[in-house]
């Protein structure tokens, strides 16, 4: 086997997850031979230590950093719980085993110290984030995986995944149910064979993608349709960059009009607050958005409810983030805030069942020049 297939990359990363973590341990272990009371700084994680990073076109953390220290009881206990999770994580690269979130949270209850166990699972999901940062190495090469996204996949592409009992090449149509392809957990193993595809669609709601896929738009348009599954698991986002930059793939992002749905598209495209750490690997800054958008609401006389306090404030808070500063997000998101009106991809059916791939669609990506 070559030393560039997605196994031995994936060996490659393994290892240098291991030696990083190790050196993580080694560091905190040398501030104690030297006397220094141990820390360790981190990016500010918040909105307003993220910049956009002009040469990636994506939404980074900036230089302010804060720090985990043991000049306090609570900076000691978090630092405590740091080296106990790299000794897991250093034996579970060791063991070629894998565990998910949840396992970790729970995995710290059995420790042989109180003060290591995590008090819920946030705290857990966080401390392995931290990690990922000090370290500059994904958590999936840590063997961490979050519980099941079920995200899919569901267009004329060929790929091979590697798997533990060997490779097995799989096409994204004539191989898999109505279902479509399930998206592993590290989509960095897999590896694109072959494909059709004249563009990638990111859907939001698994309604939409049934209504799509029911209606043959995958088939019609040679579409990748990828099931975001709302707020997309970090795999659909890899997986939808992948297909952008390897494959050359326009990439757009089809949501419902509501606040919470243009952060959906902002997290595929700039990447989110919480994984600005990975926006480089992560985010795809060239997709594009197809919709449901206020306008859409006014035009095609949508069904709607009512914008309930809390978009309002999401939706004026959007004004604020730097990933919707735009002339088309502050117009679109104005009208919203003037109407007083949101709508689902699914209100498209009051224009009749096939309006959304018949009509819609390709009115909307035909003037994009997606189509």
């Amino acid at each position: 086997m070559s030393a560039d297939t997605p196994e031995s990359d994936t060996k490659l990363n393994e290892a240098e997850a291991r030696e990083q973590l190790i050196d993580l341990a080694a560091d905190i272990y040398d501030q104690f031979e030297r006397g220094d009371i141990p820390q360790m700084s981190l990016p500010t994680r918040t909105k307003s230590n993220i910049v956009f990073d002009e040469d990636s076109g994506v939404w980074v953390y900036g230089d302010r950093t804060s720090t985990r220290s043991a000049n306090s009881v609570r900076g000691a206990r978090k630092l405590l719980k740091a080296a106990y999770t790299v000794e897991f994580l250093a034996q579970q690269l060791d063991e070629d085993r894998s565990s998910t979130l949840r396992e970790l949270y729970y995995l710290s209850e059995s420790w042989d110290s109180d003060e290591a166990g995590f008090s819920d699972q946030d705290e857990s999901n966080q401390l392995v984030e931290d990690l990922e940062i000090v370290s500059g190495v994904t958590r999936e090469d840590f063997h961490m995986r979050p519980e099941e996204s079920g995200a899919t996949l569901m267009g004329p592409l060929e790929l091979r995944e590697q798997t533990r009992r060997g490779e097995r090449d799989i096409h994204c149509q004539e191989d898999v149910g109505e279902g479509g392809y399930q998206i592993p957990n590290n989509p960095d193993t897999i590896e694109f064979l072959d494909h059709d595809i004249d563009f990638v669609l990111a859907v939001e709601t698994g309604g939409m993608r049934d209504r799509l896929i029911e209606n043959g738009f995958d088939t019609d348009y040679n579409c990748l349709v990828v099931h975001l599954k709302g707020q997309p698991a970090r795999a659909t986002r890899r997986i939808t960059k992948r297909l952008h930059d390897e494959l050359d793939l326009p990439v757009v992002v089809f949501t419902d009009g509501d606040p919470w749905s243009y952060r959906i598209y902002g997290s595929v495209a700039y990447g989110s607050i919480k994984s600005a750490h990975l926006s480089e690997y992560l985010a795809t800054p060239e997709a594009e958005y197809v919709g449901i958008r206020p306008q859409d609401i006014v035009d095609y006389d949508l069904p709607t409810d009512p914008l309930a306090d809390s978009d309002v404030n999401a939706l004026e808070s959007e004004l604020e983030d730097p990933r919707f500063q735009t002339d088309f997000w502050e117009e679109q998101i104005e009208l919203q805030l003037d109407i007083g009106k949101k709508a689902e991809q699914q209100a498209l059916a009051a224009q009749g069942l096939d309006f959304v791939t018949d009509t819609y669609l390709p009115d909307r990506l035909g003037d994009m020049g997606v189509i």
